[in-house]
């Protein structure tokens, strides 16, 4: 297969076809190689990693005697041009996946291209709604990393997560929805009579309403001297773009929700051994009863509950944990790979500045929650009440993980963005009669 696939096709983030798009040459050690691979594994760009720890072969494809440590990650576009050291943000313009916007305003701009806000997207567009979509990484957010949704309303096989990623971003699409990708939000300011969100490239995109629906941030394991190697065996979430190196390896998760559930399923298909590490004692607390049987029945699979990880070991790339048990001593576990999926911390970069309402752990306050808990009396500023979803900032809505008492399920989050066009509507002819 060369080049893009068609917008209808469907994609598996393990699946590598005969011609890659873009070469990509590095270490396994190195994180800003690993942020590449993940963001083209998760928007189903096809890629060939040669990874110098590894292989000899690179300087037969890049075409140098030597190759200069310090301009790693080396990226060669399908064009021949070569990107030395190459950024996301550089690789995806180089592959024409940065776009300008299209118009000057809109009627809905949505923040995150999750569940919540591809099913915004697909309703405002089919409702003739100008909207454009502000993604940072790829399309399906943390369910677009997700081995197989089992439990999804009417897909009784499953659907994978970047199956439901891709069938949704090309419905979106369809009815005429723009995505702009690989730019992060800085900040949402209000513009008369709506807002203008300025993104991390500099591009200004106005809009009559706008809907945070950014997920969640995976929340970090406090442990010693693992920041330092993030992308050189250790994750955060599933880490698609990892799981064929995983072929015959040690790998760790640690978690008890369904998203370790998730990457436990997935690694376990490649992994030697795969040991999922929970800190309390009973899974059924967190995880859903179909993904337990699943984790159980899986020959290569171990369990350890009321374990936690206490301290990493290695020499540039992980090689070992240390795991305390029911408050026991420290005990080392070997680990070619980690994966951390202990839930998330709501993502509100360049939005709170504004006097958005958050609780005390950083969600968005929306709807008849407003009137009540610790928030101040000046929070609401209009006669009517705010309507469902909608923050403290008239017009400016919240649907998702992001969003205070959501319910943290895939089809809940798609039942808010749908259920947030809806009120958009009634934003929007709320301003047409002022």
């Amino acid at each position: 297969m060369n080049g893009q696939p068609p917008p209808d096709a469907l994609f598996d983030y393990d699946a590598r076809p005969v011609t890659p798009q873009i070469v990509l040459v590095g270490t396994s050690a190195s994180p800003a190689a690993y942020a590449i691979r993940d963001f083209l594994s998760r928007n189903g760009c096809f890629y060939d990693w040669i990874d110098l720890d590894q292989s000899g072969s690179a300087q037969t494809v890049v075409g140098v005697n030597e190759i200069d440590t310090s301009l790693l990650p080396l990226s060669i576009l399908p064009n021949g041009s070569r990107l030395a050291p190459a950024t996301v943000e550089q690789v995806a313009a180089g592959l024409g996946m940065v776009a300008a916007p299209v118009h000057s305003e809109y009627d809905l701009a949505i923040v995150g291209a999750g569940p919540a806000g591809l099913a915004a997207a697909v309703y405002a567009a089919s409702e003739g709604l100008r909207t454009v979509v502000i993604e940072a990484v790829a399309p399906g957010g943390q369910a677009g990393t997700t081995s197989m949704i089992e439990n999804y309303l009417g897909f009784p096989s499953g659907i994978s997560g970047s199956e439901l990623a891709t069938r949704a971003t090309s419905q979106a699409r369809r009815f005429g929805a723009e995505i702009l990708l690989a730019r992060s939000l800085v900040e949402v300011a209000p513009d008369s009579p709506g807002y203008v969100a300025r993104l991390s490239d500099g591009t200004m995109v106005r809009g009559h309403s706008v809907l945070l629906a950014a997920v969640v941030d995976w929340r970090r394991l406090n442990v010693q001297g693992i920041e330092e190697l993030l992308g050189a065996g250790v994750y955060y979430g599933a880490g698609p773009s990892e799981a064929v190196a995983c072929m015959g390896s040690r790998v760790v998760v640690v978690g008890g929700g369904n998203s370790a559930g998730q990457a436990v399923v997935r690694f376990s298909s490649y992994a030697r051994r795969v040991t999922l590490l929970v800190r309390g004692h009973d899974l059924r607390k967190s995880m859903s009863q179909y993904l337990i049987n699943r984790v159980s029945s899986l020959p290569n699979v171990d369990v350890q509950t009321g374990s936690a990880v206490v301290g990493v070991e290695g020499d540039g790339r992980l090689r070992q944990l240390l795991v305390v048990s029911d408050d026991g001593p420290a005990e080392r576990l070997p680990a070619d790979a980690l994966f951390v999926c202990i839930g998330g911390t709501p993502r509100t970069d360049g939005v709170t500045e504004i006097g958005l309402v958050t609780d005390e752990a950083g969600y968005l306050v929306t709807g008849s929650d407003l009137g009540f808990g610790p928030w101040p009396g000046e929070a609401w500023t209009l006669p009517r009440q705010p309507f469902p979803l909608e923050t403290n900032l008239p017009g400016l809505f919240a649907a998702g993980d992001v969003r205070r008492g959501s319910i943290k399920r895939c089809a809940a989050a798609i039942g808010e963005g749908a259920m947030a066009v809806a009120l958009v509507h009634r934003r929007l002819a709320e301003g047409a009669g002022e």
